[in-house]
């Protein structure tokens, strides 16, 4: 049996089964670019690759510089890198047979919704620990795809491309798109990522409402970056027109359960039948003030609230 060390992932770096109908396609490399940089990022530390925003902003990043022909889909790469022996998908519970099936998932959505994560062959996990052996194996997809462009790539892939759509947005207070701006599913998928954490850093990882703050080892956190006027109709990423809220209270809030007024205090739906043994009940909430970023110009913009009273809280009383 072949050991499997660096010389064998060199290559099958080098021999990667690609589509060659018009001319060698470049999903494979970049995906495994993408997963290389997020590994040195740390933002991936264990041998679980999920289809998360951070690595399909880094794939859409490299894509924008490297491939003028073809439209970005991370989707294809994610799922058709199984041909090349060494990427393995772990299916959610339940949904194991689907890989014996033969099942093609052939978008972002059903790979999210079917797939826990992609995992390496735990040979070649090992090897990309090591910077040393990141930048061979960085090379050798350079040289079999994207051959002068050495110099470009090691930029791209000194930038965080999430972190920096972050920080772009919040210095820009947020964004108000277009409708065409979101037709592609991975955009969405980015957008709703950075707006979630942008809301949610800015009220300190705490639900306005109850002030519940839960973090992980990971800083994963128990709230949502929710908007007072729908995204849906009114496609408003800014900031002043998002709180964060854990999911009991998102809910409630995306129901009219509860609203807030000019002041800031909380309005909850009069005819609310709570048993809540164990927690504070939300008709205990009202009149009470919702916890404020430190910000002041991010503060939740009245002319949104005021929508929510009306459309949402009023309308249902």
């Amino acid at each position: 049996m072949t050991p499997k060390n660096l010389d064998y992932y060199i290559n099958k770096f080098a021999n990667l089964h690609v589509s060659r109908s018009a001319g060698i396609a470049p999903n494979k490399p970049i995906l495994l670019l993408s997963v290389i940089e997020a590994i040195a990022l740390r933002q991936v530390q264990k041998n679980q690759i999920p289809l998360n925003a951070e690595l399909i902003a880094t794939f859409l990043n490299l894509w924008s510089h490297l491939e003028t022909v073809r439209k970005p889909d991370i989707g294809l790469p994610f799922f058709h890198l199984r041909s090349d022996g060494f990427w393995h998908l772990q299916l959610k519970p339940g949904l194991e047979s689907l890989i014996d099936s033969k099942v093609k998932l052939r978008t972002v959505n059903a790979i999210r919704q079917t797939v826990e994560y992609a995992y390496l062959d735990q040979e070649l996990w090992d090897i990309l620990q090591y910077p040393q052996q990141r930048s061979i194996l960085t090379q050798v997809l350079i040289d079999s795809r994207f051959a002068g462009k050495t110099l470009e790539i090691e930029q791209l892939l000194q930038i965080n491309a999430f972190a920096e759509l972050q920080k772009n947005l919040q210095s820009l207070g947020g964004k108000v798109y277009q409708p065409e701006e979101l037709q592609d599913e991975q955009t969405k998928i980015v957008r709703d990522a950075a707006f979630r954490k942008i809301i949610v850093t800015t009220y300190n990882q705490r639900c306005t409402f109850c002030g519940l703050q839960i973090l992980d080892s990971k800083t994963q956190n128990i709230v949502d970056g929710a908007h007072i006027k729908p995204f849906s109709q009114f496609y408003d990423d800014r900031i002043d027109n998002g709180l964060s809220l854990c999911k009991n209270h998102h809910w409630a809030f995306d129901r009219g359960w509860f609203s807030i007024n000019d002041d800031y205090t909380i309005r909850v739906a009069s005819d609310l039948r709570e048993d809540s043994p164990h927690a504070k009940p939300m008709r205990e909430f009202s009149g009470m003030s919702i916890i404020l970023p430190t910000q002041k110009h991010y503060y939740p913009r009245l002319e949104a609230i005021r929508w929510h009273q009306e459309h949402m809280f009023e309308a249902i009383a």
